[in-house]
């Protein structure tokens, strides 16, 4: 789907429209199935228009502290989680499967690196796992 803007070149009203693509557009136009919803003028065109970017110096106050608070709640996890969880690295999906099936060996609580397709592996097995976003230290 694409939005333009269109404007009526009789009463200069400006009014937004959407087309599955820009095919579309000019197949209406070419057809002269588009018109004005105010004056029924078929003379019809697309405005300028600029692409919707978002750059930081954009970005309100009220955005960046909420930024800042979500980083902050994150860093807390992360700190919770190294303190009560054993690192096993990237033998994470190994370590999960040998706790999950050996019923001799201590539940506990494991972290680490896993592929997509391990933790899908590990989810169709019927082990539960948690994605977390880990924020490293040195990110603001």
């Amino acid at each position: 789907m694409i939005k333009y803007k269109l404007i009526c070149k009789d009463c200069k009203n400006i009014f937004d429209s959407w087309f599955s693509n820009s095919k579309e557009y000019e197949k209406l136009k070419k057809k002269k199935y588009l018109n004005c919803h105010i004056c029924d003028s078929r003379k019809i065109e697309k405005t300028l228009m600029a692409p919707n970017v978002l750059n930081r110096l954009e970005l309100k106050n009220k955005d960046i502290n909420k930024i800042k608070e979500i980083k902050s709640k994150l860093r807390e996890f992360k700190k919770f989680i190294k303190d009560n969880f054993k690192y096993v690295g990237d033998n994470f999906a190994h370590e999960a499967r040998s706790i999950h099936y050996d019923s001799k060996k201590k539940k506990k609580a494991i972290y680490g690196k896993a592929s997509r397709e391990e933790i899908e592996d590990l989810k169709q097995e019927g082990i539960n796992t948690e994605e977390f976003p880990w924020i490293e230290d040195k990110e603001n």
